[in-house]
């Protein structure tokens, strides 16, 4: 029983974390970049959407060359005893890493959708633009980007190359529910395998049910105009 109650608080921890961090910066990158208005525009798109293509293995690479104890931002953290590789929180940031795209790109398509002349209508009336932001065009774009919310978080949930190379398989600490399928496998345990995918896979069908809840409804919004 340990087995499968341990992962899976781990994994829900880790991808909830990642989730609240990937939507934070996702939606913020998401705003600029319906926004911005510049060549560099798809470039830059590309860039943070290079998560979904690139294998997790390289992605976890990255992360070590920037993260590692000799990497760019290892050597900083680490004057600050901030540790992130065999750790919980490097868990956390492989799966917001791969889970970020999919929050930029539900809310960017969301907010490409507002109606401007509704945020002119608000500039006319007075508001700031702070105001506009928070009471006009985040709840008018809220039903895509929850939509990406939730599919970042079943990323999240299933992360597996990125974590195993930045945070490893240390039992109780950062075997998450993915890991500790490839583990059960590895060792022949195939029921304690089969309960992990059971597990697994019916909480991704929930979240992906709920996410399909409000991208149709998102959509037929967008279609009418």
């Amino acid at each position: 029983m340990t087995g499968l109650v341990v992962p899976l608080l781990l994994s829900l921890k880790v991808a909830g974390w990642a989730t609240l961090f990937a939507a934070v910066l996702g939606t913020a990158a998401a705003f600029g970049l319906a926004h911005w208005r510049s060549r560099w525009c798809n470039f830059v798109d590309s860039v943070l959407t290079l998560p979904l293509v690139l294998p997790p293995t390289v992605m976890g690479y990255y992360l070590l060359v920037l993260f590692g104890r000799r990497g760019w931002l290892g050597v900083w953290l680490a004057h600050w005893n901030i540790e992130l590789v065999f750790t919980w929180q490097g868990a956390v940031l492989a799966a917001t890493v791969v889970a970020f795209p999919l929050v930029l790109k539900s809310a960017r398509a969301a907010f490409e959708e507002v109606d401007p002349q509704l945020c002119n209508a608000a500039r006319i009336l007075g508001t700031s633009e702070a105001a506009i932001f928070f009471r006009v065009v985040l709840p008018l774009a809220s039903r895509g980007i929850f939509a990406g919310v939730l599919l970042a978080f079943a990323r999240a949930l299933g992360e597996f190359g990125a974590t195993l190379m930045i945070a490893g398989n240390i039992p109780g600490r950062t075997q998450t529910l993915s890991i500790a399928i490839y583990e059960a496998v590895q060792a022949g345990n195939d029921d304690l395998a089969n309960i992990l995918v059971l597990v697994t896979s019916i909480t991704c069908i929930v979240v992906l049910l709920l996410a399909g809840h409000f991208l149709p409804a998102y959509g037929r919004r967008g279609s009418k105009r």
